[in-house]
Parts: structure tokens; C-alpha cells; sequence
């Protein structure tokens, strides 16, 4: 089972795994047990340096700070699976998080709000508030009706001729106050007609491709 682990640190950090040596602040770790539920799920290795060096853990203390962070400082808690690994006589914490089916999960943060967070890359960042917005509408038991406005219509007729556009973008080429034009992106996301991409500078949008 060593050759499991050491394939896995192999990898590196990416999307869906991070290291970690060790730790020691429960609300830190929860942003990273969000990121992945509200991302595609993940993996943590702890006892394993970012570099990739096994370094080992030496109490069970690295446990409890994960159940702590579930339970305390994740909103709805959180659920978890893991396992104990033993590679050439040091200890290695493996967790597992599976992706959240109702979204968005929140974290605490040290000031006592409840934010969400997503995975980019091998980073934990802030959700969107556009994505927040539209995993409470998929959420609703109403489900999405759109009219297809003259500003609905602006966007995919933009969005056909350009790869990307922002919502500051698309706010002053509409002319619409930010909430609107917020709404209207939301609905044709819910439509699978836009996507959103992220990273921790800004956020952009452009065509879903119909074949994905």
C-alpha cells in the first residue's frame, strides 16, 4: 500500500488533493474541506510537506482537528472519510471529501462569518457571489424560468463574438445595475447556456460548450 501513497504524492497538489505537514488551526483547515465539497471533492495527505516530502504525523492530535473543523467550523457539518498510512515507519493521515450535493458549504472564519470557498488549481479561494447566487437557485424548489429579454439576448449575442466578458463588462456595455445584470448571467448559467471561470483575482464568463 506504500506505492498507493507515494503515486498519489507523486501528483502533487492540484485541484483535488493538498498536503499538508501538519495541523494546528481547525478553521483554516475547514476552508479547505469547503473548498473541495463545493469544488469536485478532494483528497488531504497530512504529514506530507508541500514539497512532497513525508514528514510524518506523531499523534493522533491531527484527527481531532479535522473532526473539529466539520463539525464546528463547517456549515452544514461535514462528513469525512480517512485513513491511517504507515510509509517506511512514518505515519501519514489520508482524508477524503466527497463533493457536497447541495451547495454551498461555508467555513468560519476567524472574525465568526460563514464564507464558501471552491478549489482553483491547488489554491483555496472565495466563492463568487454570482455562484453562490446560482447554487441557491439550483437549489430552490421552484427551479429557473427565464425569459429571454432583450437582455438575455445582449449577452449571448456579446458572448458569441467574444470569448469572455466580465460583469463589470457586461454591466456598462448593458447599462444594467450590477444585481440585474448579476441575475440575468445566473439564469443562463441554471440554462447551461454560460459557464464561469475563476481564479483569485476575477471571475469571467463565456458559452458553455453544448458537447461537455
Amino acid at each position: 500500500m506504500s506505492t498507493y501513497i507515494k503515486n498519489l504524492i507523486l501528483q502533487g497538489e492540484h485541484q483535488q488533493q493538498d498536503f499538508k505537514f501538519q495541523v494546528n488551526d481547525s478553521r483554516k483547515i475547514a476552508r479547505t474541506l469547503v473548498a473541495f465539497a463545493n469544488t469536485d471533492g478532494g483528497k488531504l495527505l497530512i504529514g506530507v510537506k508541500d514539497n512532497g516530502v513525508i514528514a510524518g504525523i506523531r499523534t493522533e492530535e491531527e484527527y481531532y482537528m479535522i473532526e473539529a473543523a466539520a463539525s464546528m467550523y463547517c456549515k452544514p457539518e461535514m462528513d469525512f472519510a480517512s485513513r491511517h498510512w504507515n510509509i517506511d515507519g512514518k505515519r501519514i493521515l489520508e482524508v477524503d471529501v466527497a463533493r457536497a450535493q447541495a451547495k454551498p458549504v461555508y467555513a468560519r472564519t476567524d472574525n465568526g462569518k460563514w464564507m464558501a470557498w471552491v478549489r482553483v488549481g491547488d489554491q483555496n479561494i472565495l466563492a463568487d457571489t454570482i455562484m453562490i447566487k446560482l447554487w441557491k437557485r439550483q437549489k430552490s424548489p421552484r427551479g429557473t424560468v427565464i425569459r429571454y429579454s432583450e437582455n438575455e439576448k445582449f449577452l449571448l449575442d456579446y458572448l458569441s463574438t467574444h470569448p469572455t466578458t466580465t460583469l463589470r463588462k457586461y454591466c456598462r456595455l448593458s447599462g444594467l445595475p450590477r444585481h440585474l445584470a448579476e441575475n440575468v448571467i445566473v439564469d443562463l448559467m441554471a440554462a447551461g447556456l454560460v459557464e464561469m471561470g475563476q481564479n483569485e483575482h476575477h471571475s469571467w464568463f463565456r458559452l458553455k460548450d453544448p458537447e461537455e
